[in-house]
């Protein structure tokens, strides 16, 4: 019997690693490789002569001089990367808060009041945003041009019509980052808000707590792993993005460290110091997901 169990034991490992094997190799060759190609190239060295960077693949022989000249350029007197990071870092900031402004009031009405149109209303907020990213940007240039649907708008309504929203304005990609990546945001609050037992809310109006106090000593609270989660999945594509700034300002003052690294890997002579910036990117992106895992892992230990 125990030999029987022994063998079916062992079919099913080995079903599962051949279930497995096909996203593995995905994995390996999609990240795993293109990643050590990139440490490759942050630790390899440049062409004099053509000004290319030539990738170092034996990381006994990586070089520092990549990493170096960006911290140099990090630290150093003619330092210009801090400006692009703070600035990353305060548009990220204010854009997540906004889109959580946002998103929290559309995910909970769909939760709590949407009843058998639930997929209907996700269908109509998702919908738009299987649209290319590019597109929605491209259809914002023409909102918010000088004689765009904005403009028109304000001067019907009669304020100043003839602002130059695409001339270097924070707020204008500000709030391209939140159109860009609020959906995801709405996705992750509706499936957390959804999944909340209604006869805890219901407990806490029996024990006399109107509907504001039931919503925020009660929902809020049991809410809160949807909102660091979803949080976090918009932060982290923030963070890097570059494509969303290029197209809605594109001046110095609102460039962002995505800028940074984009212009550094199509600069010849510079690729070795762009994929050491983005290392140093990914580094600063992965210390929240280890937060974030360990403080699930800690509220699992609690509750198990």
């Amino acid at each position: 019997m125990r030999g029987r169990d022994q063998s079916v034991d062992r079919r099913g490992r080995w079903l599962w690693i051949l279930l497995a094997a096909p996203g593995a190799a995905w994995l390996l060759v999609l990240f795993v490789v293109p990643f050590y190609a990139m440490l490759a190239v942050a630790g390899g060295r440049v062409n004099a002569f053509l000004q290319t960077a030539v990738p170092t693949w034996d990381p006994l022989r990586w070089s520092s001089a990549n990493l170096t000249s960006v911290w140099t350029d990090i630290t150093g007197p003619g330092a210009f990367i801090g400006g692009p990071a703070l600035r990353t870092v305060l548009y990220t900031a204010a854009a997540s808060a906004l889109c959580l402004v946002v998103a929290y009031p559309v995910a909970y009405f769909v939760a709590r009041y949407g009843g058998r149109r639930k997929p209907l209303f996700l269908v109509a907020l998702v919908a738009p945003f299987w649209v290319s990213y590019m597109m929605r940007m491209l259809a914002w240039i023409d909102l918010l041009g000088q004689g765009g649907f904005v403009n028109k708008a304000l001067s019907f309504v009669g304020l100043p019509g003839s602002t130059d929203w695409l001339g270097g304005k924070s707020i204008t990609v500000i709030l391209g980052l939140v159109y860009g990546y609020v959906p995801y945001l709405v996705l992750v609050l509706y499936a957390g808000l959804d999944r909340i037992d209604a006869s805890l809310l219901e407990a806490g109006r029996d024990l006399g707590l109107g509907r504001w106090r039931t919503f925020w000593r009660v929902t809020v609270p049991l809410s809160k792993p949807a909102i660091l989660t979803g949080t976090l999945i918009t932060v982290l594509p923030m963070l890097g993005d570059y494509y969303t700034n290029q197209l809605l300002s594109g001046a110095p003052g609102t460039t962002m460290i995505g800028n940074v690294v984009e212009s550094q890997l199509g600069t010849p002579g510079e690729t070795g110091q762009g994929a050491v910036l983005a290392l140093m990117i990914l580094i600063v992106v992965l210390a929240p997901i280890v937060w974030y895992s360990v403080s699930v892992a800690r509220t699992s230990g609690d509750y198990a």
